[in-house]
């Protein structure tokens, strides 16, 4: 290595390093106004840990549709759970992702601005193709699993055939959003090169109704954890635990979700009208 490329490397790492100074400083002291500091952190950590959950959970079957359904049939409680943690992961991320664009937009708005939206609409339609996912396993049930198997062949040849639909029309985000938002995350200071490469890899991950794990599903939320993670840690530790008044309400909040859930179907019949 010569002089002058070696220099080059230093002025580069010099840049960076003062990049990620500007950014830490604009964001000293400075917490998500919305969804607040322990939603954000509580997010930054569990979105991309549950969509790992769910992408593992059916990694040992092949990825696409014909064989998910035929692993819901033999195997029913470890599909759902696998596709209701991902899905989870996905609503979880909306918060990580504003709370990550929030500190880009610190030193660089456009792009935190841009690079936000672009994924949280990504994030909205993957909502979207998990209704589909749902709907096809409950189906299953009940109409077998070969119907469901021609079913979903022919909903992929007309969703294919649709010529505009909100969901489709915005599935590039899904995709390009994340590249958007890990340049943005680089050139604000907020993440360092590493992470960011990291972030970028979530452009890998593929969409579409009954999609499995693939190995770049196994890369893309691996490099999310990479780069979320750290960040949720340390937004947890940059101020006071939760008051005892919050504590009481998030009590009261799982016991309200806990009987809803648990008691919800034996009181239904006697709130039909």
């Amino acid at each position: 290595m010569n002089v002058e490329t070696g220099g080059r490397i230093a002025r580069w790492r010099q840049a960076g390093a003062e990049r990620r100074a500007a950014n830490a400083a604009a964001n000293l002291g400075r917490q998500p106004p919305f969804p607040g500091r322990w939603v954000s952190g509580v997010a930054l950590i569990c979105g991309p840990i549950l969509l790992m959950t769910g992408i593992l959970l059916r990694s040992q079957f092949h990825y696409f549709f014909p064989d998910q359904l035929a692993a819901y049939t033999r195997h029913p409680t470890l599909i759902t759970v696998s596709y209701a943690c991902f899905a989870s992961g996905v609503v979880l991320l909306w918060p990580a992702v504003m709370t990550l664009a929030q500190r880009i937009a610190a030193t660089s708005p456009l792009w935190g601005i841009w690079g936000g939206c672009l994924v949280i609409v990504g994030l909205f339609t993957r909502t979207f193709q998990f209704g589909t996912d749902h709907l096809a396993f409950h189906l299953t049930d009940s109409l077998g699993l070969q119907t469901m198997i021609n079913a979903i062949d022919a909903y992929y040849l007309a969703w294919r055939d649709t010529h505009w639909h909100p969901f489709r029309s915005l599935s590039g985000p899904a995709f390009f959003g994340w590249m958007v938002l890990a340049i943005g995350a680089y050139r604000s200071g907020a993440l360092g090169l590493g992470r960011s490469i990291a972030l970028g890899l979530m452009s890998a991950l593929a969409i579409g109704t009954l999609k499995g794990t693939e190995p770049q599903s196994v890369i893309a939320a691996g490099g999310l954890c990479v780069a979320l993670i750290p960040l949720g840690i340390s937004l947890l530790r940059s101020g006071p635990p939760p008051s005892r008044r919050a504590i009481i309400w998030i009590i009261v909040l799982v016991a309200w979700l806990v009987f809803g859930a648990t008691l919800g179907p034996t009181l239904a019949p006697f709130t039909r009208g």
